[in-house]
């Protein structure tokens, strides 16, 4: 009988994930080949993003929301950010800053999940690189 022995630990510096490189909107096939369908990979906004781009971003956001309201729970709330964000950006010196910061660090925990995630984290994307 052996007494204090364990089971060695999973090696960690192996994650399960896959990384695609690209614009990959095809099917994949996961590592157990079972299909994967209706997976999208999007780009984060890195570098300086203009006003007008946020604005063309939030212009899409409020679409969406307003398309799917009867889907979304906090569709309220959204809308509410999105008056904020565009009452931000007509500040005629610089936008708001520390607000908008706030709405880009809530704004993806508020769509994940939801028929509107994409235009939200491309939003939000959109304000951090105006931010930057």
């Amino acid at each position: 009988m052996v007494v204090g022995r364990r089971r060695p630990e999973p090696d960690p510096g192996h994650g399960s994930g896959i990384s695609i490189g690209g614009n990959n909107n095809a099917p994949l096939q996961n590592v157990v080949g079972q299909s994967i369908s209706h997976i999208h990979q999007s780009a984060s906004v890195q570098g300086a993003v203009d006003i007008d781009a946020v604005r063309g971003f939030l212009a899409a956001f409020r679409a969406d929301v307003d398309r799917n309201a009867a889907d979304l729970q906090n569709a309220t709330i959204l809308r509410a950010m999105a008056d904020t964000v565009d009452a931000s950006l007509a500040t005629p010196d610089a936008p708001q800053a520390g607000t908008l910061r706030g709405i880009a660090q809530a704004l993806p925990s508020l769509v994940v999940g939801t028929v509107v995630q994409q235009g939200g984290e491309a939003l939000a994307d959109a304000i951090g690189g105006l931010l930057s």
